[in-house]
């Protein structure tokens, strides 16, 4: 009993009067025998040592003591030598005394102070998943125990009405239709809100339409956009990736496409990533683009620093970057390049994590991309299923349980939620549709939105925040809204398509909105007010011309749109391309010359020949209005064509050619199918029923009292100017921009 009783007393804590003291003992150490090369300034390996807190934050190697555990310390590894470089570097090891205290130190806390409490281990991500040992797990389990120990209040739900809002665009991209929102707000059944996210994710269609803006930003895909170099132009990858998402093809499958593709229908432009033209840094070849992103996207790991020299930031190695893009290139071995500069170095496939590493089967690339797919879908990964996970808990909440989904090494500020959703995301077989419906059933999800704290340390949850329509969302607000949908054209001459606004080029509303040109990974967006927001939503051409046209759509007043008497897509290895129309009821002529997705339309030099008359070299894109009122003009004969040949190979061009006998829109310069994204809402007759229909759709309630006079007022005679006006009133509030 007495020997139990001596070593139960041993266990004890260390008593203040007997502690090592940072300060007086541990510092005296490090300042003599390390700072030399781990102050402050000079911080080699990224690691400072000149104070306390320095000493916990660790450097590049990562955390560099663990308070309470000396033996899995990085500091007392290097000073005994247990792991090479002994350190100090190049000078006398440190003496069994000196490594003692350290050790000491370290075992009991590593504290401030004699009198302060153990230091809080330094945050450190686990590579593979821990399904929390809860047995009522589900995300509201993690939240009240996040919430109560934090000594937080439980947020209330939303009404129902800003519910369906909510999550009408947040699944579909759409506003709910004043109908849509009656009949859910007019439902008692219990069950109702599972029952309208099951119903809003089985449209396929609305779905995928929806979800792939979120896509095209992580995946730099964007078919308003063309890149075209000497190596490898962009290639869009949208057929697969729009089947990939209205199939809710599962996650594991779809990163094994990206990472592997195989057949011609993968989606191989994900690797060929964005090239430009002429001579770019070493670190935005193809490869080193493919490890950048895969690394980013998939598992939250930031590589482009030391895709050109050893990161300042993370332990991450410049041969890291290019071992990871070994298994994307076209040959297996690559030189490394450090500022540009080559090395006499080379890397081979090799991964971040080497316990995840596998050889690829043979050293072509097929077998190199497979190994690289196989290693990325590791059970043991669980940084794939985390990253993601996260990423769509910002999506839909504002705000990751990890603060920067492209750095997952952040502190999550309930790993136990994380992991578990995370967990739960791969036992269901990798399904994106569960997941966001695990999401939207939860309270967390259905709590009343708070504000964004801007510059608070360490965020802290309180519900899902309070976030902005995205670009896409605004533009399809007013599509839905007015019926007037903005046009796709498609390629060979098809008809046009209404379309959402993910489909077609962005615009300078658009731009000004958010979004992005995606010539690099895009995973969240600026979403603060901007003054060229401002500007573009004030006094923009393309919202002002939208809202006159949509008024007009509206009331039954909008005129067809005028057909060509002359199109033709023109493919420069056809040649000139003659052209003979008959203008014999024309008093004037309009010659269009419309870019259809040239590398530089500005560089193309197009050619009109009329006749005998000489050439003439217009821009791309131009428009010509020739006056041939009682000119006795009956047919037009001509020529078109490309002019400056020798450029084409580098600027690619694409362009259409257009006659029209009457003013053309220049926003439907060809034929569009009848086809409506959303079926439009019936013709409006009265301002009362005007200023319903208005508020129903954009807000999701009446207008008030106020509300209702003023704008009947300004509709005053049934107007589409007055009605045009409405439309930006209301679309200007906070209440339909911001989602609450």
């Amino acid at each position: 009993m007495k020997y139990c009783s001596f070593f139960w007393i041993l266990a004890l804590p260390l008593a203040a009067a007997d502690r090592v003291d940072f300060d007086r003992q541990v510092h005296a150490i490090l300042a003599e025998r390390c700072i030399v090369c781990h102050s402050q300034e000079k911080r080699s390996g990224g690691l400072s040592l000149a104070t306390w807190r320095d000493t916990l934050d660790g450097g590049r190697s990562g955390t560099t003591v663990r308070p309470g555990s000396s033996a899995t310390s990085i500091l007392i590894a290097r000073v005994t030598g247990e792991s090479q470089p002994r350190m100090p570097l190049g000078g006398a090891p440190l003496n069994d005394s000196q490594i003692a205290i350290l050790k000491t130190w370290i075992d009991d806390g590593a504290r401030a102070t004699p009198t302060s409490a153990p230091a809080k281990a330094k945050w450190e991500a686990p590579l593979t998943l821990t399904r929390p040992a809860v047995s009522d797990a589900s995300i509201d389990r993690f939240v009240s125990d996040y919430l109560a120990k934090n000594s937080l209040p439980q947020p209330a739900l939303v009404s129902d009405t800003q519910f369906a809002r909510r999550t009408y665009l947040d699944v579909w991209g759409l506003l709910p239709t004043p109908d849509q929102l009656r009949e859910f707000t007019a439902n008692t059944d219990p069950d109702k809100r599972s029952k309208l996210i099951s119903a809003l994710l089985g449209n396929n269609r609305n779905y995928a339409e929806n979800w792939i803006t979120f896509w095209n930003d992580l995946l730099r895909n964007d078919e308003g956009v063309n890149y075209y170099s000497e190596t490898a132009s962009r290639k869009s990858i949208t057929p697969w990736l729009l089947g990939a998402l209205e199939s809710n093809m599962p996650y594991d499958r779809f990163v094994s496409s990206l990472l592997n593709p195989k057949a011609p229908t993968d989606p191989e432009g994900f690797l060929i990533g964005v090239n430009w033209r002429g001579v770019v840094s070493a670190s935005q070849t193809p490869a080193l683009q493919a490890a950048q992103n895969t690394a980013q996207v998939f598992l939250g790991i930031n590589l482009k620093c030391n895709s050109c020299h050893d990161s300042f930031i993370s332990h991450w190695k410049l041969k890291d970057a290019y071992s990871l893009a070994s298994y994307f290139a076209p040959e297996p071995k690559l030189q490394l390049y450090r500022c540009d500069v080559a090395q006499d170095q080379f890397s081979e496939p090799s991964f971040l994590y080497p316990e995840l590493n596998r050889a690829p089967a043979s050293s072509s690339l097929a077998d190199r991309r497979a190994a690289a797919a196989a290693i990325f879908l590791d059970p043991r990964d669980g940084r794939l299923a985390r990253t993601l996970v996260n990423r769509i808990w910002e999506r839909l909440l504002g705000h990751g349980i990890v603060e920067n989904s492209d750095e997952m090494d952040g502190e999550p500020w309930s790993p136990e939620l994380l992991d578990w959703l995370a967990s739960d995301f791969v036992d269901h077989g990798y399904d994106l549709k569960q997941l966001i419906a695990t999401i939207l059933e939860s309270r967390a999800y259905q709590a009343v939105a708070v504000a964004h704290k801007a510059n608070e340390p360490t965020h802290t949850y309180r519900g899902p925040e309070v976030r902005r329509l995205t670009a896409e969302q605004f533009a399809d607000a007013v599509g839905s809204i007015t019926g007037d949908w903005h046009v796709y054209q498609p390629s060979g001459g098809k008809p046009g398509e209404y379309s959402r606004e993910w489909h077609v080029a962005a615009n300078p509303l658009t731009r000004a909105l958010g979004r992005p040109i995606r010539d690099q990974v895009y995973s969240t967006r600026d979403t603060q007010a901007t003054t060229l927001q401002a500007l573009e939503l004030v006094n923009g051409e393309t919202l002002t011309h939208w809202l006159s046209r949509g008024a007009k759509k509206m009331l039954g007043e909008l005129p067809p749109d005028p057909g060509s008497a002359y199109d033709l897509p023109y493919s420069v290895k056809n040649g000139p391309q003659e052209f003979d129309i008959d203008v014999s009821k024309a008093d004037k002529i309009w010659l269009i010359v419309k870019d259809n997705g040239s590398y530089s339309p500005e560089k193309v030099q197009a050619f009109w020949q009329l006749g005998s008359d000489a050439v003439r070299q217009v821009k791309t894109p131009s428009v010509t209005v020739l006056d041939i009122k009682g000119k006795g003009f009956t047919n037009l004969h001509g020529k078109v064509g490309i002019e400056n040949k020798e450029v084409t190979s580098d600027i690619n061009p694409q362009v259409r050619f257009f006659v029209f006998e009457t003013e053309p829109n220049m926003e439907r310069l060809t034929p569009v199918a009848p086809a409506l994204p959303v079926e439009a809402g019936p013709v409006l007759k009265t301002p009362e029923e005007i200023v319903n229909r208005v508020y129903w759709h954009a807000l999701g309630r009446a207008p008030s009292p106020s509300e209702r006079a003023l704008a009947v007022k300004t509709m005053a005679g049934h107007s589409a100017t007055g009605l045009a006006d409405l439309l930006w009133a209301v679309m200007m509030k906070p209440e339909f921009q911001l989602i609450y």
